[in-house]
């Protein structure tokens, strides 16, 4: 019987173990997936929200960029953005929080791919953008490359993946065959 506590209090301190080495040090794909999370929060305003609260939000989402990264965007409707550096980056999110009343942004189907040397990462994920006054929601793919600078993942590039449609496609013209 003794034999049996002794096993099972191994079974349940090799658990905690495993469960407290995962707190204590996530995978490179989890702690890319909570800086998503909290990137969403800080691109998502409500309305009326005041001008320090702006800023701050701008701010705070220009800090899990690169410093030379670049926005490449392709929003349907509307024109092709090109932003480089974080400066560029704090401009355009406060210039859409003073374009729009309110913005509710999510990102789904992420998927997230580590490179071999674990100091870069690509993640392809749905963007699904709700903007009040809007009936329709943006829904988006897009690709966002990370790098690991100094200790923590930053985004060096965010661009839109363009998806096949139906006007995507020229008729092909009909092929004559002339006989001989």
């Amino acid at each position: 019987m003794r034999i049996v506590f002794r096993v099972l209090g191994m079974v349940i301190l090799a658990g905690l173990g495993v469960w407290l080495w995962t707190i204590l040090f996530p995978s490179p794909q989890k702690i890319i997936r909570q800086r998503l999370e909290v990137i969403a929060k800080c691109v998502s305003f409500k309305p009326g929200e005041g001008m320090l609260v702006g800023l701050a939000g701008a701010e705070g989402l220009a800090g899990y960029f690169a410093t030379n990264a670049e926005v490449n965007l392709e929003v349907p409707g509307r024109d092709h953005f090109v932003i480089s550096g974080r400066n560029e980056i704090t401009q355009a999110a406060l210039t859409a929080r003073s374009a729009v009343g309110s913005l509710q942004v999510k990102f789904l189907d992420i998927t997230v791919t580590v490179a071999p040397n674990r100091q870069s990462a690509t993640v392809d994920l749905t963007v699904d953008a709700n903007v009040s006054g809007q009936q329709d929601v943006v829904v988006q793919e897009t690709k966002i490359l990370l790098r690991k600078i100094n200790g923590e993942w930053l985004i060096t590039r965010v661009e839109t993946v363009r998806t096949l449609s139906i006007l995507d496609f020229e008729p092909v013209p009909a092929l004559s065959i002339v006989g001989t």
